[in-house]
């Protein structure tokens, strides 16, 4: 592993802001169609429930524009967009108006993005020169290739500033915030998620069983390190093998695809692309695994989980094809690239009961499988909005995890077959909306108004990560 520059003062001067009102923000009303979906949706038509709304939509612009759109995170009146080059401050103090207070380029995939008080996390999951912000792409053979964290300070949320890197193993596909609690308060913990390593990578040598832990002091970032690389696979995990569909074969575990934590149960689950596991994160310094599931019926690459409010549940999803695969079609069927929906015993024991995937048929143009989601919090209701790339944004209820029904849906008609992979990489629902980012086509703002969630809106947060669940407060 090279040694890191202290300070990345050139990422620094190469940072690029963008003054606000960058992108207009405008729902289109005329192509909506209600009841529509699926392969019944022509190019730049929208299909949606009636319970679903269509508010506002900020279209790719400015420094960012040619960069794919990735996660999301929240904090008080505002989003915060993740993008292959670089993030964006989003003011969604009116949803209907949601406007851009700035852009921050700083190229390296898939920069998936967390914020706590004042700083914010980008993941680097791609061989990039050197740890700053005007670094180019090359190949991780070479020595000096640098992944990892990078760490920005947005007291100003007009002018972020770049104040730390730290490089982790085969870098950070995507990482998880662990807020430290009681004696450790003030202190923040990076489960940083990478795989795939090779022999020829001198940063992400084999085996990779294991996840880095990146400390951080809120009140001296610049003193940011690993201080652990737990083992979470000591026989070296799920083996891989022959798929369960032609488009993807059963992916061996060479690493962990995302975490999900539940601080305040002290609990988080982890999906490692060919093993589902429960962790107890009592001591963030030193996880324990305490539970592993397969699917090797099924399942081809676990990706992402996310709980139910009180733990008694886990919801694991499939990522067949790797996002840019057409498996939402009746070929594929309903039981793989979905979601499984596991009970949860008070032991931390998984009991699997069934999948869900989205009721409806995209093309096979277009790029659609289950992605990134979270719980919109209802009181004795288990409800969850969940992105689908172009298959859209669907809300769904598995308060019987074994009959999960959808309860309303959002989408557009397939990208032009010259455009590529596009859709909806995250939605998440945040103090009374639904806000997604679309790899093609932007930031959008949602309202789902139904029966099922009215109540939802009495609950209120000041700061979401999707991956690191919160203890819901009731207004």
């Amino acid at each position: 592993m090279r040694t890191r520059p202290t300070l990345a003062t050139a990422a620094v001067a190469a940072l690029i802001v963008s003054a606000a009102g960058v992108g207009a923000a405008s729902a289109k009303g005329p192509d909506d169609r209600v009841g529509v979906s699926g392969t019944d949706l022509l190019t730049d038509e929208i299909g949606r429930s009636a319970n679903v709304r269509h508010l506002a939509n900020i279209a790719p612009s400015g420094t960012l524009a040619e960069g794919i759109g990735t996660d999301l995170a929240f904090q008080d009146d505002k989003a915060f967009v993740g993008n292959y080059d670089g993030f964006s401050i989003i003011d969604v103090r009116n949803p209907r108006r949601p406007r851009t207070i700035a852009q921050v380029k700083c190229p390296g995939s898939q920069n998936d993005i967390t914020v706590s008080g004042d700083l914010l996390y980008l993941s680097t999951d791609s061989s990039r020169s050197d740890d700053s912000c005007a670094s180019t792409s090359q190949s991780a053979t070479q020595e000096g290739s640098w992944e990892g964290i990078k760490i920005f300070d947005i007291s100003d949320l007009s002018n972020p500033q770049y104040v730390k890197s730290v490089e982790t193993a085969c870098g950070s596909h995507t990482h998880t915030l662990v807020p430290g609690k009681g004696a450790r308060q003030g202190t923040d913990y990076l489960y940083v998620s990478s795989y795939s390593p090779r022999a020829e990578y001198p940063d992400c040598q084999t085996p990779h069983d294991l996840i880095s832990i990146v400390k951080v002091d809120k009140a001296q970032p610049t003193k940011s390190e690993v201080i652990a690389t737990p083992n979470l696979f000591p026989d070296g995990g799920n083996p891989g093998g022959e798929g369960p569909t032609p488009i993807a074969g059963r992916s061996a575990t060479t690493g962990c695809h995302d975490i999900t934590a539940l601080p305040h149960k002290n609990l988080a689950a982890g999906a490692c692309m060919g093993d589902g596991i429960i962790m107890d994160i009592e001591d963030p310094e030193q996880p324990r695994v305490i539970e592993r599931v397969r699917d090797d019926e099924n399942f081809a690459f676990w990706h992402s989980a996310t709980f139910n409010a009180d733990a008694t549940k886990v919801v694991f999803t499939d990522e067949l094809g790797g996002g840019g695969a057409p498996t939402c079609t009746a070929e594929i069927g309903p039981e793989r690239g979905a979601n499984a929906i596991y009970d949860l015993s008070k032991l931390g024991k998984l009991t699997f009961q069934s999948y869900y995937k989205i009721p409806r048929h995209q093309t096979e143009t277009e790029n659609c499988v289950a992605h990134n989601g979270s719980i919109i919090p209802v009181a004795g209701r288990d409800i969850m909005v969940q992105s689908w790339y172009q298959g859209g944004v669907s809300v769904w209820d598995f308060t019987n995890s074994k009959k999960p029904k959808e309860l309303g849906y959002f989408e557009r008609g397939p990208l032009p077959e010259d455009e590529g992979i596009g859709g909806t990489w995250s939605t998440y629902y945040y103090n009374g909306h639904l806000y997604s980012s679309d790899i093609a086509r932007g930031f959008d703002v949602l309202k789902f108004m139904d029966p099922a969630t009215k109540r939802a809106d009495r609950v209120v947060m000041d700061e979401f990560n999707a991956q690191s669940q919160p203890r819901y407060k009731v207004r």
